[in-house]
């Protein structure tokens, strides 16, 4: 096992941790963006922010006490928190779709309602805690349930994508780009959680990945330059009313997420035909055969 292959074998589980951790907390700012256009109407708004900034400090405890080696009241919390993320983000899309679309129950109301998966969200990254406590690290399930939840992670960002500008009617043709990017990260991660370990599939999905952060990126500064351009007096206000900010950002978020699985995913590769006993060409030393 190379010095790289053995770094990544023992940070694996504490990185996917701390990138959970992050989204946790950076959820709290995107949360009071998003729920500021009704100026948090609804009480029940305030959960999910009152979750983040909770959560965010016990979570964070937690790791360090896990991930040092003391695996009883740390899992016990780390388990506590992400059922209540999944809780969370579960009645959250239930809620949002209760806005409009049960009371009207049509593709226009689907469309302007408010994002009705964003709030799984929360759901994604309590099931990410979860299996981080419940699957050995070490085990390549690990790397195919990260994967497997990147994927429903960039299902959800298409359907964003689509939605939010389905809104204008596409006015941009740069808005098409989120919408074919998703269904190219959607086709591949699907693949990747699928098929047998493949050394040159998996560094395609990585590069896919890549595409998906860069796609992200040029979205957030297309974004930035619309609330830069507002029409409000105020940024706050083009802020809140103007194109959801951190929306693109997902895209890379996720890409980040996924590239954690396929790359752990690749790295096995070479270690399941060591532990088969097999040489560099697959075949097995004692009879020659596949």
């Amino acid at each position: 096992m190379s010095q790289s292959s053995a770094a990544w074998s023992r940070l694996r589980g504490p990185a996917l941790d701390l990138f959970v951790l992050g989204n946790v907390a950076f959820l709290a700012v995107d949360i009071y963006v998003a729920h500021s256009t009704n100026r948090f109407a609804n009480s029940l708004e305030w959960v999910p922010l009152v979750f983040s900034v909770v959560a965010t400090p016990v979570f964070a405890c937690a790791i360090w006490v896990y991930w040092r080696g003391d695996r009883g009241w740390s899992r016990t919390l780390g388990l506590l928190i992400g059922w209540v993320a999944v809780a969370i983000g579960i009645s959250g899309f239930v809620l949002h779709l209760e806005s409009q679309f049960f009371e009207l129950r049509s593709i226009r109301s689907l469309v302007y309602t408010a994002p009705f998966v964003a709030p799984l969200a929360y759901a994604g990254l309590g099931f990410l805690i979860l299996m981080n406590r419940m699957i050995d690290p070490s085990r390549e399930e690990w790397g195919r349930w990260v994967v497997l939840l990147g994927l429903g992670g960039f299902v959800g960002n298409f359907v964003l994508a689509l939605c939010d500008h389905a809104q204008n009617g596409f006015f941009l043709r740069t808005e098409w780009v989120p919408v074919f990017a998703g269904a190219y990260a959607v086709a591949f991660l699907t693949l990747a959680v699928t098929l047998p370990l493949n050394r040159s599939f998996l560094n395609i999905t990585l590069w896919v990945m890549l595409a998906q952060v860069l796609v992200g990126f040029a979205g957030f500064v297309l974004h930035l330059r619309g609330i830069l351009g507002g029409f409000a007096p105020e940024l706050r206000e083009n802020v809140i009313f103007g194109p959801p900010i951190f929306a693109p950002l997902l895209f890379v978020n996720l890409a980040i997420l996924s590239g954690f699985g396929v790359f752990d995913l690749r790295g096995r590769i070479g270690a399941n035909r060591q532990g088969r006993g097999l040489g560099p060409a697959g075949l097995e030393p004692a009879t020659g055969r596949l």
